[in-house]
């Protein structure tokens, strides 16, 4: 099996030596069930992700790239094989360890927001830090308020935002704590083609100017086109490890891979 665990692209190399990745999964398997009704959603997958580089995954429907992404964000637990974040072995973690992991070094943007209703756009983005009794730097929150374009809305409640709004909120979240890695699972499936833009504009621009290391899962081409490398799984595995993919290239490549 090829290794897809090579690290490549503009975060690849640092004077030619090698740059430990921010993320890696090695021989990364999941299995549901047993025998005859097993079902194999992933099939020893080993992946790295340099830092400061955007990465989307794709492919079609249960072709595991979901169950991917939770795994590598320690939301799911492997059958086999191992995962590490910014040099920790999350598969070795007890529960209340990986919490602590999840809430420092890992940065997480859902389809359906996941905003507290209660909650104004600002609380909505110190909620996780507050949850820990942590104060949050407040220079660094104005600087990520003012980049999601939300310093005229920051006391408004989710009702009084529209999707796109929502969602800025999410992405200013998820970048914080300064998280060693933000994974985004379908983070414009909910949105029009206007704020889907505006969001994947934001996620580029983490990556450009905070050096924010992202993993997407899009099933959109026009998405995934804004990263520096996509990655397409097809039947629980890479079959393909490909940079800068402009969206016709990337669709000629899931035409490949349709069952």
């Amino acid at each position: 099996m090829p290794d897809h665990g090579a690290i490549s692209g503009p975060a690849g190399t640092a004077g030619g030596a090698a740059v430990t990745p921010v993320v890696s999964g090695e021989g990364v398997t999941k299995t549901y069930g047993r025998g005859d009704a097993a079902i194999h959603a992933l099939r020893g997958v080993s992946v790295k992700f340099a830092p400061g580089t955007f990465t989307a995954i794709m492919g079609p429907s249960g072709s595991g790239k979901s169950t991917l992404m939770h795994i590598l964000a320690g939301l799911d637990t492997p059958t086999a094989g191992s995962v590490a974040i910014d040099g920790t072995r999350i598969d070795e973690l007890s529960d209340s360890a990986l919490t602590r992991l999840r809430r420092d070094k890992i940065g997480f943007i859902f389809q359906s927001f996941n905003l507290l209703p209660v909650l104004t756009a600002e609380e909505n983005i110190t909620l996780p830090l507050s949850i820990a009794g942590i104060k949050p730097d407040r220079e660094w929150l104005a600087k990520l308020i003012d980049a999601v374009d939300l310093a005229d809305r920051r006391t408004h409640r989710p009702a009084e935002l529209s999707g796109g709004q929502q969602q800025r909120v999410a992405v200013a979240r998820s970048l914080l704590s300064r998280p060693a890695v933000v994974f985004a699972d379908e983070p414009t499936g909910n949105l029009d083609s206007r704020a889907s833009q505006e969001v994947l504009n934001l996620l580029r621009r983490a990556v450009d100017e905070f050096g924010q290391t992202v993993v997407m899962v899009t099933h959109e081409a026009q998405a995934a086109a804004i990263a520096d490398r996509v990655l397409f799984l097809a039947d629980g595995e890479i079959v393909r490890d490909e940079q800068h993919l402009d969206t016709d290239q990337i669709l000629d490549t899931l035409k490949t891979l349709a069952p």
